[in-house]
């Protein structure tokens, strides 16, 4: 099985970040986009609204997986 990781902060997730998701869906068998919470930085998104707006917009993407970690 072949997995890709996709870290980023994702604030806000753009037309580009969707594309590259998408397109990484086609080339891996599972796509894991991290989002990053970042406690040094102020977001305009909070990690849940982030989180929330990938899952939406990644839906119909059945391999994608939204999670999210801190560092």
């Amino acid at each position: 099985m072949k997995i890709a990781v996709y870290p980023g902060s994702f604030d806000p997730a753009t037309n580009g970040h969707l594309d590259i998701i998408k397109r990484s869906g086609a080339l891996f068998d599972k796509v894991i986009v991290a989002v990053l919470n970042n406690p040094n930085k102020k977001p305009l998104f909070s990690i849940e609204e982030r989180m929330g707006i990938l899952k939406k917009t990644c839906g119909n993407l059945e391999n994608v997986e939204i999670d999210s970690f801190s560092g």
